[in-house]
């Protein structure tokens, strides 16, 4: 079996990890992911669902182009309300759940 060598980090990785030493960074991108994880799961539903974003868009109320702007970046204004109708759309409830507090992992970066 061939022995795995390791990565050397390459000047993004440096950066990245500079960057993410600040606290009020690293707070800002992990409240960022948590958004995109919002966003990605509509539109992973979506698709289970086959329906465009057109078909979801006109079933819960709203035009395509903001429901495509919700699945890329959910994060701005996104009400639990619009949430509510998104999911009625597509015949699912939402849940919330309140999880651990995960951090972005610095040294596998």
């Amino acid at each position: 079996m061939k022995k795995q060598s390791k990565k050397q980090p390459t000047n993004w990785d440096r950066y990245f990890r500079a960057q993410m030493s600040d606290p009020e960074l690293r707070r800002l991108v992990e409240e960022e992911l948590k958004a995109l994880r919002v966003g990605s799961e509509i539109a992973r539903l979506r698709v289970r669902c086959r329906l465009s974003q057109a078909e979801l868009a006109s079933r819960a109320g709203m035009s395509p182009p903001n429901l495509s702007r919700i699945e890329r970046s959910p994060g701005q204004n996104l009400t639990l309300g619009t949430l509510v109708r998104l999911a009625r759309a597509m015949d699912r409830d939402v849940a919330i759940r309140f999880g651990r507090r995960r951090s972005v992992d610095v040294a596998a970066r």
